[in-house]
C-alpha cells in the first residue's frame, strides 16, 4: 500500500498536461466548456434573484443557494447569475482566479455553491501578535479561495489581546510580556509587562480595530468569530487580578494559576463585562468560549471553590468547569448567541444550542452530532496548520505530527456513526508557540489551506490531489506575486509527497527503499 502511495505520488509530479477543469481553488461543482474564447471582458453583467435559477437550486440548503452562483463565459460576454450578492461575490473570485491564470478566458459554463456551511480558519493571536495589516491581508486570502469564517484565539495565557475599558489591566498588563518568542518567555518563568519596559512585547486591539476589521470581512463575505478562552489558558488574568483567582488554605492568592476560579463571583463579574464588550463588537451568531484543557488543581485546594461546590452539592472538582460553562453559554444565549467550544465541553452539560468544535480526532465529532448538536470539525490529525508539513531536516521548528499537503487534503468530514446533518463544516486551525512572525505564519498556511478550502467547497467525489496539486502551486505562485509567504511546493520531499502522517512511518519505508535513502 505504502509503495502504491508513493509510486501515485510520482506520477503526479510527471504528468505534465494540466487536469480536466479550470485551474481555481476550490474545484466547483459543475464545468463545461463550450467552443471559442472570450478576451479579457470590460463588462460583466451580474443578474440576481431570477426566478429560473432560484427553482433550480430548490433542493440546496438555505446556506448553499445562499452561495450558489452560474458564471457563463461566451465569445461576447460574462454573465453571472446568482440568488444573493454573496454569491455573485463567490463568482466574481472564480472569474479572477480564471482571468489570473490567462489572457484569455476559455468559454464555458460553471454551476457552484458550497457543500459545507461553515469554512474557517482559525489564528492564534495570543501566543505572536500579528497585527490588523496582517489579519486583513488574510481575509483577502480567504475570500479568494471562498472561506467564509476567520476565528480569532484572543486570548490566552501568553497575552490578551482585546481592550475591554471596564478591565483595563488586561490590555495594560497582560498583553505584553518579556519575551517576543513564546518559549522565551515560557523559559524567564512566564513574566508579564506594561508596553513601556524594554523590551516587553505584545499588543492589542481596540474596539476600532476590530471593528474595521469585521467590516473590512464582511464586505468579503467572510463572518469573524471571536475567542475567549475559559476556564483554562487564563493565567494572564490571574496575574493581573489576583482578587478573583483561586485562594490556597494559607489565604494567598494563586496568581499563578492557570484557571479562572469558577468559586469567586469576582470571575463571572468580569466574564461578562468581557462578553459584553465581546458582543458590542462582533455581530457574530456564534461566540467561541474555549473550554479546554482546564488542569483543575488549584481548584482542589481553594476556599473558594471549596465553597461552591459544597452549596451546588458537587462531589467531583469537574464538575466546577461544567458549571462555569453552563452560566457563561446561558449568558450568551439570553443576548441571542450562540457558544462554541473545543470538545471537552460535551462533558459540561451545555445547552444543545452550544456547538461542539472536534480537535481530538473526530470523536467529538461523532458523539456530538449522534447527540443531535452542532459540530465543527477541526481534528489535529489533519486541520492544525502549526504542524510540520514537511521532513524536519528542512523546516522550521513546529511540533505534533507530519501533516503533508496530501494529508491535509485527503481528509474526508464526514465519518461513520456521525449525523451528517449537524455537520456544520471544518476549520483550518494555526497555534503560534512556534511562529513568531506574520511571515513564518502564511508559510504555515499556504498552501494547505487551499486543501481545507477545497475540502470545505467542493463535492468530496470531485476531489482529485494531482489536479488539486498542480492548481496549488499555480495559485501559490501567484500568491507570492501579492507578496504572501507560501511553502515551496517545488521543494517538497518525495516521502512528504506520499502522503504518510508519522515520521516514523516515513523513517521505516525510507530505510526499506534504497532508492530514497
Amino acid at each position: 500500500m505504502k509503495a502504491k502511495l508513493l509510486i501515485l505520488s510520482l506520477l503526479c509530479l510527471s504528468f505534465s498536461a494540466r487536469a480536466e477543469g479550470p485551474a481555481i481553488i476550490p474545484a466547483p461543482v459543475r464545468y463545461s466548456e463550450s467552443a471559442g474564447y472570450c478576451s479579457r471582458p470590460q463588462k460583466v453583467k451580474i443578474e440576481i434573484g431570477r426566478r429560473r435559477f432560484n427553482k433550480q437550486l430548490a433542493a440546496l440548503p438555505d446556506f448553499a443557494r445562499r452561495e450558489a452562483y452560474r458564471l457563463s463565459i461566451k465569445p461576447k460576454g460574462i454573465k453571472i447569475e446568482a440568488l444573493s450578492e454573496e454569491g455573485a461575490f463567490r463568482a466574481r473570485t472564480t472569474l479572477e482566479q480564471l482571468m489570473a491564470a490567462d489572457d484569455t478566458l476559455r468559454c464555458c459554463s460553471i454551476l457552484d455553491y458550497p457543500r459545507f456551511r461553515h469554512r474557517g480558519l482559525m489564528i492564534d493571536e495570543s501566543r505572536s501578535f500579528k497585527g490588523l495589516d496582517f489579519l486583513k491581508k488574510q481575509v483577502d486570502a480567504m475570500a479568494q479561495i471562498k472561506l467564509n469564517v476567520l476565528h480569532l484565539h484572543l486570548t490566552d495565557a501568553a497575552g490578551w489581546r482585546l481592550q475591554v475599558p471596564a478591565y483595563p489591566a488586561l490590555a495594560d498588563s497582560a498583553a505584553w510580556r518579556i519575551g517576543k518568542s513564546y518559549f522565551d518567555w515560557e523559559r524567564a518563568g512566564y513574566p508579564f509587562a506594561n508596553a513601556y519596559v524594554e523590551g516587553a512585547y505584545g499588543g492589542f486591539y481596540t474596539a476600532a480595530e476590530l471593528r474595521e476589521l469585521v467590516s473590512y470581512a464582511a464586505e468579503r463575505f467572510v463572518t469573524v468569530i471571536p475567542e475567549i478562552e475559559m476556564p483554562g489558558h487564563s493565567m494572564e488574568v490571574n496575574r493581573v487580578y489576583p482578587s478573583i483567582a483561586c485562594v490556597g488554605p494559607d489565604g494567598r492568592p494563586r496568581s499563578f494559576a492557570w484557571d479562572l476560579c469558577p468559586g469567586n463571583e469576582g470571575t463571572f463579574e468580569l466574564l461578562r463585562a468581557v462578553l459584553d464588550e465581546v458582543m458590542d463588537i462582533f455581530p457574530s451568531e456564534f461566540i467561541h468560549i474555549g473550554g479546554d484543557e482546564a488542569v483543575m488543581k488549584d481548584w482542589k485546594e481553594c476556599v473558594n471553590c471549596r465553597r461552591r461546590m459544597e452549596e451546588e452539592g458537587f462531589s467531583d472538582v469537574h464538575e466546577l468547569q461544567g458549571y462555569l460553562m453552563r452560566r457563561v453559554e446561558g449568558y450568551l444565549r439570553s443576548h441571542g448567541r450562540r457558544a462554541i467550544g473545543w470538545d471537552e465541553i460535551l462533558d459540561s452539560g451545555l445547552s444543545r444550542e452550544a456547538v461542539i468544535m472536534s480537535w481530538r480526532g473526530i470523536s467529538g465529532g461523532v458523539r456530538g452530532s449522534a447527540a443531535g448538536r452542532d459540530v465543527i470539525l477541526s481534528p489535529s490529525t489533519h486541520c492544525y496548520l502549526n504542524y510540520y508539513q514537511d521532513l524536519i531536516r528542512k523546516e522550521p521548528a513546529a511540533c505534533g505530527e507530519l501533516v503533508s499537503l496530501r494529508f491535509c487534503y485527503g481528509y474526508e468530514p464526514i465519518a461513520p456513526g456521525m449525523d451528517e446533518s449537524h455537520i456544520l463544516g471544518l476549520q483550518g486551525n494555526l497555534w503560534c508557540e512556534y511562529i513568531p512572525t506574520p511571515e513564518h505564519a502564511e508559510y504555515m498556511l499556504y498552501p494547505r489551506l487551499f486543501a481545507i478550502a477545497e475540502t470545505g467547497w467542493s463535492p468530496a467525489e470531485a476531489k482529485d490531489f494531482c489536479g488539486f496539486r498542480e492548481r496549488a502551486a499555480e495559485l501559490c505562485g501567484r500568491f507570492r506575486e501579492r507578496y504572501y509567504t507560501t511553502f515551496d511546493l517545488d521543494t517538497e520531499s518525495e516521502l512528504a509527497r506520499s502522503g504518510f502522517q508519522r515520521f516514523e512511518q516515513l523513517e521505516a519505508y525510507k530505510q526499506s527503499n534504497s532508492s530514497l535513502r
